[in-house]
């Protein structure tokens, strides 16, 4: 299950899962960390890369070029597939203007609202939704698909072009009302769901764990409120598997990593 999709509700600690298994991951291949929350500024940050160039949707001649190529699309063919990317799309033919650092960890941008009254985010939803199920995933390569955050990304076709869906639940009652949700969306897009408690202690993780389990919601991996990780969160420092390098571990032996 090479390409992974995290998602969760706004502050549940999905972009720090993310660039958790991201460190991890990358000590053994290459890991590609797609981010395609149109509002999220500082996922670069947490992984210690640079700021890419150009988005994507930026290296495709930006987004009236794209609206103008999907709305075509649909014309010709009444579907959404634009055709924006040429066959055998992989890691090592992506434009190196839109994606920041070096191997075995570089990080892609689909898009951002630049500007007021741009318009919607739809066909940065498009351009996710084509990359992702045309680009091509080897052996010990990994992509860790970083969301918007609730449930849109079902909406805008985005998890037809993963293997997983990872829920982050914090402990909340609008977190397991949305990982049930999630749970009903990834199973009619046929995509297997598994979920991650954290910012847990002693009292909230069984109680999640108890409510979760009553949905029939398999979690596979639990992580604690952790203060060195909010203040570098809260400086702009990037994140370091550190302490927690086992549990990430852990959470990927579960996976079959």
């Amino acid at each position: 299950m090479p390409k992974i999709m995290i998602c969760g509700r706004g502050g549940s600690g999905k972009s720090t899962l993310v660039a958790l298994l991201a460190k991890v991951l990358a000590e053994r291949g290459k890991v590609l960390v797609v981010d395609t929350d149109e509002s999220n500024l500082g996922l670069h940050k947490m992984l210690g890369l640079s700021t890419p160039v150009m988005t994507l949707m930026g290296c495709l001649g930006g987004k009236p070029a794209v609206r103008e190529k999907l709305l075509a699309s649909i014309q010709q063919k009444s579907d959404e597939n634009a055709g924006f990317f040429e066959d055998g799309l992989s890691l090592a033919s992506l434009p190196p203007e839109c994606t920041g650092g070096e191997w075995p960890l570089r990080f892609l941008r689909i898009g951002k609202i630049e500007r007021s009254m741009e318009g919607c985010a739809c066909p940065m939803g498009a351009v996710a939704r084509s990359f992702l199920k045309q680009l091509r995933v080897d052996q010990d390569e990994w992509v860790l698909v970083d969301t918007e955050a609730g449930v849109e990304h079902f909406g805008r076709g985005v998890v037809e072009g993963v293997d997983l869906v990872v829920m982050v639940v914090d402990p909340s009652h609008e977190a397991i009302l949305l990982a049930d949700r999630a749970k009903a969306l990834a199973a009619e897009a046929g995509k297997d769901f598994v979920v991650v408690l954290n910012k847990i202690d002693a009292a909230t993780e069984p109680f999640l764990r108890q409510e979760l389990a009553t949905k029939g919601i398999l979690v596979r991996g639990a992580f604690g409120f952790a203060p060195e990780i909010t203040k570098a969160n809260l400086v702009g420092n990037p994140l370091s598997a550190g302490n927690y390098r086992e549990q990430v571990k852990e959470l990927l032996a579960s996976l079959s990593f």
